[in-house]
């Protein structure tokens, strides 16, 4: 029994430093230290939702000197429109994960485009239950893009 005893205390101070040495390392190589993220996560608030964007109260005055200009039969569409209809044409060729890692890119190109990345991805949620026919499988493609626009697109297309 004592040597029994012996034998597991042995082999026990042997493996128990090489796991938790092992688990520690793969602990630390999984923390992204740098800071820099390959992604960007925009706020809710980035716009018309949440927090207002700044300008927001002469927003008001510029919509209004803007009148005219609106009623323009010529007008080409405003930049979140057309990237809307790009971003719908990539998610019905592939899948939504293609048009919400094309938003997040254009929001990163054009940082004008951020008050309206929040209603962009949930026209793309929307437009995922359409295309899968379900919430459950348009949900998978779910992605931190925007906060959780996308997903509440999906659940308000239910």
């Amino acid at each position: 029994m004592n040597q029994a005893a012996r034998r597991f205390g042995r082999t026990l101070a042997l493996v128990l430093p090489v796991v938790l040495v092992l688990s520690g390392t793969l602990a630390v190589a999984n923390v992204p230290w740098s800071g820099a993220t390959d992604t960007t996560v925009l706020p809710a608030g980035a716009g018309e939702y949440g927090l207002p964007a700044a300008g927001a109260a002469s927003k008001e005055v510029r919509a209004d000197e803007a009148a005219p200009e609106a009623e323009a039969v010529d007008a080409a569409p405003a930049p979140e429109e057309a990237l809307l209809d790009l971003l719908l044409d990539e998610l019905r060729r592939a899948d939504p994960g293609v048009a919400l890692t094309t938003l997040q890119w254009e929001v990163e190109r054009n940082p004008a485009l951020a008050e309206h990345c929040p209603s962009l991805a949930r026209e793309l949620g929307r437009a995922a239950v359409v295309k899968y026919g379900s919430a459950e499988l348009a949900h998978r493609h779910a992605r931190p893009v925007c906060d959780t626009s996308f997903a509440i697109g999906v659940t308000e297309e239910r």
